[in-house]
């Protein structure tokens, strides 16, 4: 009889996503513990797939572990979207800018795409799934920078830059006016305008960054 550590990957990536979903459409707040026993019963799983979701969650930012209390969902304040949007700064214009002069059209491809899908989950107000949509968004401009650590670090901050977009929709949702901002980005880039793509890009995260801290006070 195999173990019920060794269930497959698959398992354990599905009960993730949920949890992640959860978090991000709010249905599971910030600071709430995260039980595994319950969660198990919730998704209909044992318990080893939940212990192993949220080692990974906890990696990415949207869980945190305390010695006393256990695993809960991270609360977000201004500390952490200064921190998570400071190295956006720093770096994502950059990758873009490298990664529109590569000129890779798959790439661009995939960003519209993604932003059709994007006016869709605006016009059905889901605030889980956009957050998500947003990140692939800016993943698929910066994947092809050509430079694995810079992108592995940029990838490192999705799922706390996904919490800390919801967070900042609850008080201002700002959704359509980012999808514009978006729309004129991936523009530049299909002219292969890197710079201007780079502008336009540290434009939108920086006044991101300000209304966040508006919204939950700097």
């Amino acid at each position: 009889m195999s173990p019920t550590f060794s269930l497959p990957a698959s398992r354990t990536e599905v009960v993730l996503e949920e949890i992640r979903r959860r978090i991000l459409a709010k249905e599971l707040h910030p600071g709430q513990p995260l039980v595994e026993a319950e969660l198990a019963q919730l998704l209909g799983v044992s318990k080893t797939p939940v212990r192993e979701a949220l080692k990974v969650l906890s990696n990415s930012g949207l869980v945190t572990f305390s010695p006393y209390k256990g695993a809960s969902v991270c609360v977000v304040d201004a500390e952490l979207a200064r921190a998570v949007y400071d190295v956006r700064l720093v770096l994502e214009p950059e990758a873009v800018r490298r990664s529109v002069a590569a000129k890779d059209p798959a790439l661009l491809d995939e960003a519209a795409e993604v932003l059709k899908d994007a006016s869709a989950a605006i016009t059905a107000r889901d605030r889980a799934e956009l957050s998500l949509l947003n990140r692939r968004f800016h993943r698929a401009l910066y994947r092809g920078c050509g430079n694995p650590l810079l992108i592995s670090i940029l990838d490192d901050l999705k799922d706390r830059a996904a919490l800390i977009s919801v967070v900042g929709w609850e008080s201002n949702p700002s959704w359509r006016k980012e999808w514009n901002e978006h729309k004129a980005v991936l523009a530049a880039a299909r002219k292969g305008d890197a710079d201007g793509a780079a502008d336009l890009l540290r434009a939108h995260i920086d006044d991101f960054l300000r209304r966040i801290l508006g919204a939950i006070g700097s």
